[in-house]
């Protein structure tokens, strides 16, 4: 349900952004729109990741209700929280990202276009990284022991584990690596 309200928000807002809002919806609604709990939408208000406004009375300057109500383009950075998480963004890289939109109108397309082009970079890492996790859990599944620790095959001795903690392969050592430096480290 859609609440009509005029300007005059919290002190908190400038005077634009203010004049900008006149639609505000409910958390209920914006829970139903997005598909995100309410409880969600208070914890990503809690890490700075979305904003509630709080309508003031125009004549006493309090607020009329507890009630949280938020500007309908709080959906498209809600859309965006869950999207970034789907590929596997933290909050705190969602968080950074969120800053860089202007906070005195609502963003754009080209806002929002050049947000998505800073992260292109990140987003290919992790499709190689992905990929990188797909080809080796093949190859070892297709050993048929089921060990990265003990493979024969892909980690005979468990070699990988002399570099150090961690999916040392996945980390970028490579298998051949790890069996040259040891040969090396024999002699």
């Amino acid at each position: 349900m859609e609440v009509k309200k005029k300007a005059e928000m919290s002190t908190e807002m400038s005077t634009e952004r203010a004049a900008e809002i006149t639609t505000l919806i409910s958390i209920g609604e914006l829970a139903r729109r997005s598909g995100v709990a309410s409880s969600a939408l208070r914890f990503y208000e809690e890490r700075g990741l979305i904003q509630s406004i709080r309508p003031v009375a125009l004549e006493s300057g309090k607020p009329r209700s507890s009630r949280r109500m938020y500007a309908k383009d709080v959906l498209r950075r809600v859309s965006f929280i869950r999207v970034a998480q789907i590929v596997g963004l933290s909050l705190d890289e969602i968080q950074q990202a969120l800053a860089t939109l202007p906070q005195q109108r609502t963003p754009g397309k080209q806002d929002w276009e050049r947000l998505s082009r800073s992260w292109q970079p990140l987003i290919q890492e992790r499709i190689d990284t992905l990929t990188k996790l797909r080809d080796q859990l093949s190859s070892c599944i297709g050993c048929g022991c089921l060990s990265l620790k003990s493979c024969a095959l892909y980690n005979p001795g468990d070699l990988a584990g002399l570099r150090g903690s961690g999916a040392r392969y996945l980390m970028g050592d490579s298998s051949k690596t790890v069996l040259a430096e040891n040969r090396i480290k024999k002699k």
